[in-house]
This record gives structure tokens, sequence and C-alpha cells, in this order.
């Protein structure tokens, strides 16, 4: 949706509206004396320019977006109601933010981090939020570690930088990382721009169609640019050369009419599997094997618009997990759960109550229908309507069906671990992935694990977190054991 223009011509004014004479001096007693308070045009612009920043996310702050457009390319109503996926053909307008998760919001794209993938889509339900990373899989399993796994990412409270022995002592102590850690530090750790790296949902989530069937999904965005990444050393010289490389390069290809996309598939998997499945489907820290689910392809994504300001559309853009519409939902991933909860949250207290309001965030397919009102930025959209439901001066009603079905659960509440499955441990995954790749991308795994781990002050910590490698593969551990040592001295 073009957002309409401010007028840009006739004379300069206050917020106020009012004609500025002189925007070049400020207002003195006599020449050379002192500002008078009087100047209101001056107070009004150190006031607003002291206020114009937001807090930056805690994660995820370093970010760029676009506007695009994502079709449907296959019948998938046995599988969903979702009205945006309900004909071959049908096109809805999306937003997609790109990010890097440790790096504050001054910080370089070419570095080696997850990046976030995060999709609305404008739906005639609603805005529905796919809020994923360039990674099928995360670090830990269960939210409640998250605030922890963070804190070993960002600047220690002590001294001010981010300490290797914090970043290896939380997952050599947490083994369900190893998977995401040696996909991370593997070829695909560094892409050389947004374009050119895939995108998932990485979650699990639920499908439901009319008749109220029920599977288990997982999105995935194939780039159709190709796989592009860059050596620790390439990034090295890119982050100090152009920080903002990746944001330049999507902003750019967009202007020239080179318009990236995806191929959009899902892995889908019938309610009843997933109670013997090998693997418990609801991990994040696993992937479904593709020969147990094949990927179908269900859609095309492409990002044909640049925003027009990227403060107001890229830095205020919010995207919820729980931003669900008609016939998706959520799944017992207990990682997702947390989410459902924790972004709404940051974006009430970053952007504000009424973040939803803004152009890039409310609806641009439908209308909100809410009874909230007030708080900070509120525009008085509602008028005079009644603010309560139910209420018989024709507000809005509930439609008493609902977006998703139902999932079964047993037992007494507690601190429950993640289930396991007949094959779940944390470093099979890791280990197969280890060994499908070639002899020069192991090498370049173990050079790059080999040069962090290094940097860890203490012996125990380093030791443990080899072990946890060595666990998935021993011929992965000996050679890491080697490497660290060597480097070490």
């Amino acid at each position: 949706m073009t957002q309409e223009a401010h007028v840009t011509q006739g004379p300069l004014t206050t917020e106020a509206g009012a004609p500025v004479a002189d925007n070049q001096n400020s207002e003195t007693a006599g020449v050379g004396g002192p500002v008078l308070v009087q100047d209101q045009l001056l107070l009004e612009k150190l006031a607003h320019f002291n206020r114009e920043r937001i807090p930056e996310r805690v994660v995820h702050a370093r970010g760029a977006g676009a506007y695009g457009t994502f079709t449907v390319t296959a019948d998938v109503t046995k599988y969903t109601r979702a009205a945006f996926l309900s004909e071959v053909g049908k096109e809805t307008e999306t937003f997609l933010r790109f990010s890097t998760v440790a790096g504050n919001l001054g910080a370089a794209d070419a570095v080696r981090d997850p990046r976030g993938f995060s999709l609305k889509f404008y739906t005639e339900e609603g805005n529905y939020d796919l809020v994923g990373n360039n990674t099928p899989i995360f670090f830990i399993r269960d939210a409640i570690k998250f605030p922890d796994f963070i804190h070993t990412q960002k600047r220690d409270p002590y001294t001010g930088s981010q300490e290797a022995d914090n970043v290896w002592d939380f997952w050599g102590l947490s083994p369900e990382s190893t998977h995401q850690v040696t996909w991370l530090f593997g070829d695909r750790g560094i892409p050389a721009s947004y374009r050119h790296m895939d995108g998932f949902g990485s979650h699990t989530f639920q499908w439901s169609n009319e008749a109220g069937e029920v599977f288990w999904v997982k999105y995935h965005f194939k780039t159709d640019q190709g796989i592009k990444n860059l050596t620790a050393a390439d990034a090295e010289v890119l982050a100090g050369k152009d920080p903002d490389s990746h944001q330049r390069d999507l902003r750019e290809s967009i202007e020239r009419g080179e318009f990236p996309s995806w191929t959009v598939q899902v892995q889908i998997m019938p309610a009843a599997d997933a109670a013997k499945y090998r693997f418990n489907p609801f991990d994040l820290t696993k992937v479904w094997p593709h020969a147990d689910y094949p990927p179908i392809e269900i859609g095309k994504l492409e990002l044909n618009r640049n925003p027009e300001n990227v403060f107001a559309e890229v830095e205020q853009a919010i995207f919820s997990p729980a931003h669900f519409v008609p016939g998706i939902g959520p799944s017992p991933d207990k990682m997702l759960q947390g989410r459902l909860f924790a972004y709404g949250d940051a974006h009430r207290y970053r952007v504000g109550i009424n973040a939803d309001h803004l152009p890039v965030n409310r609806p641009h397919a439908t209308e909100a229908r809410t009874n909230s009102r007030d708080g900070f930025l509120y525009d008085g959209r509602h008028k005079g309507a009644k603010n309560y439901e139910p209420n018989s001066f024709g507000g809005p009603f509930q439609t008493d069906r609902a977006l998703w079905a139902s999932t079964p659960v047993s037992g007494g509440t507690g601190n429950h671990e993640t289930p396991t499955h007949a094959e779940d441990d944390d470093f099979v995954q890791a280990g197969n992935l280890y060994r499908l790749m070639s002899e020069d991308e192991k090498a370049r795994l173990i050079e790059n694990l080999a040069g962090n781990i290094a940097g860890v002050s203490r012996d125990d910590i380093a030791e443990r977190a080899i072990d946890n490698f060595r666990r998935a593969d021993g011929d992965f551990g000996k050679r890491l054991e080697a490497a660290v040592q060597a480097l070490r001295g």
C-alpha cells in the first residue's frame, strides 16, 4: 500500500502549522545577546530531535526490509482454510524484514550470526506474521532459556564487550545448541546478502482445513537467486568497508528492478503422526528430514518495493508469531509458546500500545475492529462507537469459530522437560549435518569453530564445548580439539 506523501510545496511551518519566518537564526535579546525561551521554533526542533529514536530491539535490532507479493502456486485447501491460500494465482501483499540477531542498531551486516526472516502477510482476514530465521533450527528449545542465551551473545555487563567465555560456557552447558552451532559456523553462517539466503518459519505450526482436520507444517523459503556466502576473511573486510552491505544490496537491487524472490515450500505432517514420529516434531533444535516429509511447493514470494522511510517502515515495523488467521495456529513448541507473549510485549514497550495503528503494521486488506481505546498516539479512529462487547449498538461481535483447532493435553501441571521421542538426543542431527559436508566444508567449519573457541580463557569451558561436537561425531571432535590446541599453544 503506497503511503500518501505529505504536501511539500509552500511555506515551511511549525508542527502546529504556523508559517516559519526564519529557520536559520534563533531569536536573541539583541544582536549577540542570549537566546530567548519565547523562540518556540527552536525549542520545538530541539525537543523533537531529542526524541527521534525509540528503544532499539534487544535482538534483531539491525535490519532492512521491503514490500512484496506472495502468489499461491498450488492448491492447499485440503490442508488449511486460510483465505489467502484459498486458490492458485491468488496474490497477497507482504512486508519482509531481514535482520541480524546479536548486533546493535549500528552494527555491521556481514557478520557470523543467524538472520531474522520476518514476513507479514496483509490478508483479507487480518495480518498473518511468520517470524522466522534463515536457519531451520535454533540454539534452544524452551523460551525460559532465551534471556540467558541472549545475555551471552550481547555485551558483558562488566567488560562492555561480547565475551567468548560467556558464549561457549552457555553453549557447552546447553548441548541442545550443538546442531545450530554446527550450522552457524559452517559455510552458510555469513550470507553474502539477504537475497542470497533461504528463510524458514523454523517452528512447527498448525494448519486446519474446513473439515476441521489438523496438520503440522514447517515453512521453507528457497532463494531463487541461489545461495551465496562469505568466508570469515571476506566478511571481516566487507564489514569494515561497508557496514551497510546487506541493506544497500537489497535496496539497490529493487531500485534496479531486479526483484528478489523465493520459492515457498511446506513440509506437512498429519496430526496423528506426531506422537509416534522418531523425533519430537515440536523441538526447535531438530529438523524433519526431507525423506520423511518432502517439501511441497505452494507459492512464490517476490520483493518489489522499497520503504520510503526506514524508521517509519522498518524500525517501527512489528511482527508477532501470535498474529494468526483462520486455518493457521500454534503448536506445542515451547519456544514458540514463549514467543507468542514476548514479541507482542516487546512491541508494546518499544513502539507503543498503538503500534498496530501505524501504516506498516495495520491491516491493508481488511479493517481492524477492536474495543481498545486511548493510550499514546491514539488517533480517535473509533469516534463515538461503544467500547465493549456484546452491545446492542451495532458494534463488532465474536464469530464463535476458533482460528485454529484445539490440541489434546494430558497430565499434571509442572516444570516438564520437552518430551523425547525414539531417536531424540542433542547430537544426532548435528552429526548428520557434519557428515553431509564435503571435506573442504568440514575444514572451514573446524577453522571457524577453533578460531572462536581458542579465545576462551578457561580450559574447562573450551573442553566442554569441544566435547559436545565429539559426541556428535568422533572425527568432528578429534579434528576440532587438535585445531584448538594448535591455536592455544
